[in-house]
């Protein structure tokens, strides 16, 4: 049995980490979700330590995804004695947004002014006591998925009344007002750990599809995304770790974005598939995957320190 197992669903997202636990030598099993099954009265692992990597946006690929599969299976996995790194409990606020604003605003920080529900019918009459432009989100998105613009009430409750909202998979919306993001940008504050590891600001020109990796920017469609290393304040890493810690997050980010209107940082998306930015030598000057292998690496030791006494 090998020290580590990675289950991922995206077959391009991690090349750059299998290439670095593959140049440092490391053995590893990498399970794709597509095909797997297991017993639940089994208490065999595929190894002592589990790094879930499974995405949100897996729905817009495939109708059978396996989000709440993988819940289900990293839930087991940890039961019958393994690590799971980004386990079921991150699983479960990663595939929540409205968990995830309720989780920051009960730590003291701003979000985006939201009101959720579970019927489509609804949408409309939440709404009103929003200010417009507002956007409805699907409770369970990825690369901006399920989101749509709206600018007055009575556009909205036309286009809801003909069922022109996005579709969620789970039947949880948010009704969110829109926030003007400062020099449009928002940021995505990455962790590992949770501890800041690096910042970038990301340049959608008002679009919603802010995914910055490698196979995202390649994507036939996708948009202009323009990609910068951020410097946040002392006060904006602080927040991000402490929302990583209270998630529960081993790896993830964290995204904030300034409100033009009066300046308050609002935190909006806690991300638990962080693929890490394209380019990451000409972005950031060096690679995120060697410090996640590094980390990695302390996971298996301290692994194997703990079975051994």
């Amino acid at each position: 049995m090998t020290d580590l197992a990675i289950l991922y669903e995206h077959p391009q997202w991690f090349a750059a980490t299998f290439a670095a636990l593959d140049r440092r030598g490391i053995a590893y099993r990498a399970i794709h979700a597509d095909g797997h099954g297991f017993d639940p009265g089994a208490s065999s692992l595929p190894a002592p330590i589990v790094f879930n990597r499974i995405a949100m946006s897996s729905f817009l690929r495939q109708p059978d995804h396996p989000i709440f599969y993988a819940q289900a299976l990293m839930a087991h996995w940890q039961a019958a004695g393994a690590r799971v790194l980004n386990g079921a409990d991150v699983l479960a606020i990663d595939a929540s947004k409205a968990r995830q604003l309720s989780l920051i605003a009960g730590l003291g920080y701003a979000i985006p002014e939201t009101r959720i529900v579970h019927r489509a019918a609804d949408i409309a009459k939440v709404a009103k006591d929003l200010r417009f432009p507002l956007v409805v989100k699907a409770n369970i998105g990825g690369s901006g998925a399920g989101i749509i613009r709206y600018d007055s009430l009575a556009q909205l409750t036309e286009m809801a009344a003909e069922n022109m909202v996005p579709d969620s998979i789970d039947k949880v919306w948010l009704v969110q007002e829109y926030v003007p993001a400062r020099g449009s940008k928002i940021t995505r504050i990455e962790t590992l750990a949770g501890r800041y590891l690096y910042a970038i600001d990301v340049d959608g020109g008002g679009g919603f599809d802010l995914c910055p990796a490698d196979a995202c920017l390649a994507e036939p469609g996708k948009g202009a995304v323009s990609i910068v290393r951020a410097d946040p304040a002392p006060a904006l890493i602080d927040a991000a770790e402490r929302i990583a810690q209270a998630a529960g997050l081993d790896v993830g980010g964290i995204e904030v974005m300034i409100d033009d209107r009066d300046g308050t940082p609002r935190f909006y998306d806690i991300n638990a598939l962080s693929n890490f930015v394209a380019s990451p030598l000409d972005v950031l000057g060096w690679d995120p995957h060697e410090k996640l292998v590094d980390w990695l690496e302390q996971v298996m030791a301290a692994t194997k320190e703990r079975v051994a006494a």
